[in-house]
């Protein structure tokens, strides 16, 4: 019989789309508040993958990604998705003008083999966390690189953010090591 394990701590993340580098900027402060120090910071890209967020974001859309210092548990990522939705709530009511939802923010994390993101929709592909909140593999590292599943979503899916994720997780592995070694 197989004995419970303890799993190792893993490399929160936090995806950020929004209209303007304003506001990526003022959500990048926010999730440092509550997560502590961001450790890896990614290029802002254009977000050309879809129209569904120019109605409540505005448009043409931004997207950035920050990784952590600090590693977590991962059964914290539901704790995260809901605080990435309060933080959006209070960015949106710090708003005199502009869109109704300036900043979306999606948390997830990175293991050694793969990018879990959390999400408060169900689909086939979910697995209940807690409290509403639902996690997916979105993307395996598997023979050196980034490989999409069946339903990664088209711009997780395009390699774009390969880079940054590989950034994140050798960093990760790095801090591992450190703290076999303490």
């Amino acid at each position: 019989m197989a004995e419970p394990h303890p799993p190792p701590p893993v490399k929160l993340i936090c995806g950020l789309l929004a209209a303007s580098d304003e506001w990526l900027t003022e959500a990048r402060a926010m999730l440092a508040e509550a997560f502590g120090p961001i450790d890896l910071t990614g290029e802002v890209m254009d977000f050309p993958f879809t129209d569904y967020y120019d109605a409540e974001m505005g448009s043409p859309l931004l997207r950035q990604f920050v990784a952590f210092e600090r590693l977590v548990p991962p059964e914290s990522l539901a704790d995260a998705k809901r605080a990435t939705n309060e933080l959006e709530r209070r960015l949106a009511a710090r708003q005199t003008a502009g869109p109704p939802r300036p900043v979306n923010l999606d948390p997830g994390y990175l293991e050694s083999g793969k990018l879990i993101l959390a999400s408060m929709k169900n689909f086939s592909h979910r697995v209940y966390l807690s409290a509403g909140v639902y996690a997916e593999v979105t993307l395996m590292f598997r023979h050196g690189r980034w490989r999409a599943l069946e339903w990664t979503f088209p711009d997780y899916a395009s390699g774009r953010y390969d880079a940054f994720l590989t950034a994140a997780r050798t960093r990760m592995r790095r801090q591992w090591k450190q703290e076999s070694t303490t």
